[in-house]
């Protein structure tokens, strides 16, 4: 039996990573790990809140570990924030930290290096997957994601906010991976066979920050937005 703790980014990939490593019985997933970012007090790059970080980690059932990134967040500073994580993995012996990356060989390598002195392997169980029949499987399982993040440079600024579907994939452009791999747009997840209870969400407010459009998900308590 392997013990992997999984790199959770609160989007669809990571949570299908999830979805594949819990079906290998030879695989034991013991925790979560996130990067946030408390200067916005929400998660690195998809931008979601902590509260929905901490009701999907619930609903996964699984213990949630958060690493602060500074912002602006140097490499050196990313480093120092994601050692003490690594140290702790190796003084619990896990085996291997997973990741839901998809095709990106600088950001596998990346990762590769980043444990290269560790006794973790690195684990990519969803690795060169073709991302269209891996939407088309997302979707089939039942996982149910919106669009937190997007390049407006790449995709329709409206199309934030929207949920992840046959219609939002039948939108974008030509060249624009329908996954989002290369950072066309990121997700947020509110159900799927990884999660033991729907999670809801109201949309709020869409920005534009640094280049890039968000839209604010809250969570929903007993069905009413959760202040800000």
């Amino acid at each position: 039996m392997k013990r992997v703790w999984l790199w959770w980014s609160t989007g669809k990939d990571s949570a299908w990573a999830l979805h594949e490593l819990q079906a290998d019985s030879r695989i034991q997933v013991e925790r979560l790990i996130t990067t946030v970012t408390p200067h916005f007090g929400r998660v690195a790059i998809h931008g979601t809140r902590l509260e929905v970080l901490r009701a999907q980690a619930e609903s996964v059932g699984l213990p949630l570990e958060i690493v602060e990134l500074p912002f602006p967040c140097s490499n050196d500073a990313y480093l120092a924030a994601v050692a003490p994580v690594i140290r702790m993995a190796e003084v619990e012996a896990i085996d291997q930290m997973a990741f839901g990356d998809l095709f990106l060989e600088d950001i596998r390598a990346y990762r590769e290096t980043l444990f290269s002195e560790s006794s973790i392997e690195p684990c990519f169980p969803i690795w060169d997957e073709d991302t269209g029949l891996l939407s088309t499987k997302i979707l089939a399982s039942g996982i149910e994601a919106y669009i937190t993040s997007l390049d407006p440079k790449r995709l329709a600024p409206e199309l934030v906010g929207a949920r992840y579907d046959n219609d939002f994939l039948s939108q974008l452009p030509d060249g624009v991976d329908p996954c989002g791999e290369n950072g066309e747009f990121h997700t947020c997840v509110t159900d799927g066979p990884m999660l033991s209870r729907r999670i809801e969400l109201a949309r709020g407010e869409v920005v534009e920050r640094s280049g890039f459009m968000y839209a604010d998900f809250r969570l929903m308590v007993d069905g009413l937005s959760s202040a800000i």
